[in-house]
């Protein structure tokens, strides 16, 4: 079995546009939320939303190729070419080796709302144009990427709700293992826009904390109210451990398991049984022990059930052990299809760095939390291990364990 590395990360997020500004967003506990009045015109109880510019890429890419892209689509064209420059992956690297991607999406609202309201409008599907299809497949990504970068590996997208860019990323370390390929893009884009997250309102999901947006995330804190959605892109560069000795490429970290399971219960409500065995499931995996873990990148969304049962079952594995826990989601929001990936790079960042990000707004733990070893601030640490746990509806869930490369 081959060892699996990583070689490259990208990110554009709502913390930062690139690696630099996320890492010190990370360090200083800079929150990326803010408010969407639009919402408001649409009927929303919640206007909270993670904020994000959309990229300009005319001087970076041909129209031909821009007009298939959809939003989400953009973020990812920026993290992925981020990712390649960190790998010292070229366009004619690409063009000479079989290189795969995997990428996490699991919705694409803003084309086909466009498309069926033109429909219903003009009476006649000619006006849609040309690249309204494939902005608004499901794997608009990966349709994308693929053909911009000259890809010729594995190519698909993985649906899997907010656990589908920590699939994309489990799937890819099984493959290169395996020998199946030697380098595949993996990571996570999620668009954000009102279209794309009126059901998750209507489901009174979000937190209406509107007075102070900074304030509205809180993850594991007794007085979180909901979630925040959020959304943009992440990339890391998957690779065998012989490619990347050929190549001479600078070897970032090691993914050392992968861990999943389905919770077989409540569509919507997550349970204690299905994380606990994704978690056992990764560490058996990797080899690792409980107590060979440093940090706990956490799902956390700060929904008021979800995070209690979370924190259930990471006492039930680590309560001995007590590493420290923080969610990211409280800077960043729930970037749900990105989400697993961003985390696994703002968690390489922190053990590049040598810190723990803090989980923000966490102030008064309940009975459940009060149990973790909760960063409430930002802690100087060296990390040698992380996990990273990623869940999403229908119980879908996944964990990965990376390390330090020795």
């Amino acid at each position: 079995m081959n060892r699996v590395v990583i070689t490259g990360m990208g990110i554009y997020s709502t913390i930062g546009k690139n690696l630099a500004e996320v890492r010190d967003s990370l360090y200083y506990g800079r929150s990326g939320i803010g408010i969407d009045p639009r919402r408001k015109e649409f009927g929303f109880r919640s206007c909270l939303t993670g904020v994000i510019e959309r990229p300009n890429l005319k001087n970076d890419l041909p129209r031909r190729m821009r007009i298939g892209l959809a939003e989400q689509g953009e973020y990812s064209y920026v993290a992925t070419m981020e990712a390649l420059k960190n790998a010292g992956i070229d366009m004619d690297f690409l063009e000479k080796n079989e290189v795969g991607i995997l990428y996490g999406n699991d919705s694409s609202s803003i084309p086909v709302i466009e498309s069926i309201d033109l429909i219903r409008e003009k009476r006649d599907t000619t006006l849609i144009g040309s690249g309204a299809i494939f902005q608004s497949m499901n794997s608009t990504i990966t349709m994308n990427l693929s053909v911009i970068l000259k890809l010729r590996g594995i190519n698909f997208t993985i649906s899997g709700a907010c656990a589908s860019s920590s699939h994309a990323i489990g799937m890819a370390y099984l493959l290169i293992k395996q020998g199946l390929q030697d380098i595949i893009i993996c990571g996570g884009g999620q668009e954000i826009n009102a279209e794309s997250m009126g059901s998750f309102d209507g489901l009174s999901a979000f937190s209406t904390r509107e007075d102070d947006p900074t304030k509205a995330s809180r993850p594991f804190d007794r007085d979180r109210d909901g979630l925040v959605p959020s959304g943009g892109a992440a990339t890391v560069i998957l690779e065998s451990y012989e490619s990347a000795m050929r190549r001479g490429a600078r070897i970032l970290a090691e993914v050392n398991g992968y861990g999943f399971s389905s919770n077989g219960d409540h569509i919507s409500v997550p349970n204690v049984d299905g994380p606990v065995r994704s978690l056992k499931r990764c560490l058996e995996d990797a080899g690792l022990k409980a107590c060979d873990i440093d940090y706990i990148n956490a799902h956390a969304t700060a929904t008021p059930i979800g995070d209690m049962n979370e924190a259930k079952a990471i006492d039930l594995i680590f309560g001995e052990c007590r590493p420290l826990v923080s969610s990211t989601k409280s800077m960043t929001g729930h970037e749900m299809w990105m989400g697993g990936a961003s985390e696994v790079i703002y968690s390489m960042i922190m053990m590049e760095n040598s810190f723990v990000a803090p989980n923000i707004n966490f102030e008064n733990p309940d009975e459940f939390t009060g149990k973790l070893n909760i960063a409430g601030k930002t802690i100087e640490k060296k990390i040698e291990v992380f996990l990273s746990n990623s869940f999403g509806f229908g119980g879908t869930n996944s964990t990965l364990i990376i390390s330090k490369f020795k």
